[in-house]
């Protein structure tokens, strides 16, 4: 028997479980769904572009967290989803490419998607194993560290998403006293004013977990995507039912949710 207070969860949790199945399935049969334009991720290739041009490096970091905690994991991957796309970029065009990280579980994974991005190219011999960075696990002695890699590299383009904290605006103004193009991006929302004044493009909340469906263009993903917009629609639309029934002083879905 249902406990008094979870029916309305257990029907709801099915209802956009069957949205989650039937967007994913529709993407896959080839009917993919529209994803708006975020014009940080379009500029990807522009930034790799120029730093190509100019013969100097694409530096990029997601942040000192760990990808094993709680709270940064979803904005560390979404860091390691973007250096899945930069590093088949440089790879593809011989540009040069840093990357500074602060943890050790971080380390690992960064290394290994660079490596095989040079190896898919067919390149392992650009691979080297200071293309990977392990900085610190200390927020200061990791921004000194990456501070240290953009002014002395003299980077090109500097791509910032992934968890940050209070480096964020040092890490910021020191890729724009070299002339780099930034992109950055974290849902990390006191920090997203920094990025946004000291940076050529920014990703705001949300946008940064959309950068797998939006660069790699899978199927799955962009179903799964859609699926969440239909569920974040439907919570928004039951909040302001909620409102509206209770300014007019009917209780009657207060009570039905709380079935």
């Amino acid at each position: 028997m249902l406990i008094q207070g979870r029916i309305s969860i257990v029907v709801s949790m099915a209802v956009f479980a069957v949205l989650f199945f039937w967007q994913v399935m529709k993407a896959r049969s080839g009917k993919l769904p529209f994803i708006r334009r975020i014009a940080g991720l379009d500029a990807i290739d522009e930034a790799i572009g120029r730093a190509t041009e100019l013969g100097k490096p694409v530096h990029q970091t997601p942040g000192a967290a760990s990808v094993t905690g709680a709270a940064t994991s979803p904005m560390i991957m979404a860091g390691i989803s973007v250096l899945r796309y930069v590093s088949r970029k440089t790879a593809q065009y011989s540009t040069p490419l840093v990357v500074s990280v602060g943890a050790a579980e971080t380390f690992n994974i960064a290394d290994e998607v660079v490596r095989s991005s040079y190896l898919e190219a067919g390149k392992l011999d650009e691979y080297t194993p200071s293309t990977v960075r392990f900085l610190s696990p200390a927020q200061w002695a990791f921004t000194t560290a990456a501070v240290g890699t953009i002014t002395r590299e003299k980077v090109a383009a500097n791509i910032m998403i992934g968890y940050f904290t209070a480096e964020s605006l040092i890490l910021a103004e020191t890729g724009h006293s070299v002339g780099a193009i930034q992109i950055a991006g974290t849902a990390v929302m006191p920090q997203i004013p920094f990025f946004a004044v000291a940076c050529d493009y920014c990703l705001i909340g949300e946008e940064v977990y959309a950068v797998s469906s939006y660069l790699d263009r899978e199927p799955t993903m962009m179903g799964s995507l859609a699926g969440q917009d239909i569920a974040k629609m439907a919570a928004a639309l039951l909040l302001a039912a909620g409102a509206l029934f209770m300014t007019f002083g009917s209780d009657f879905l207060t009570k039905l949710m709380a079935k």
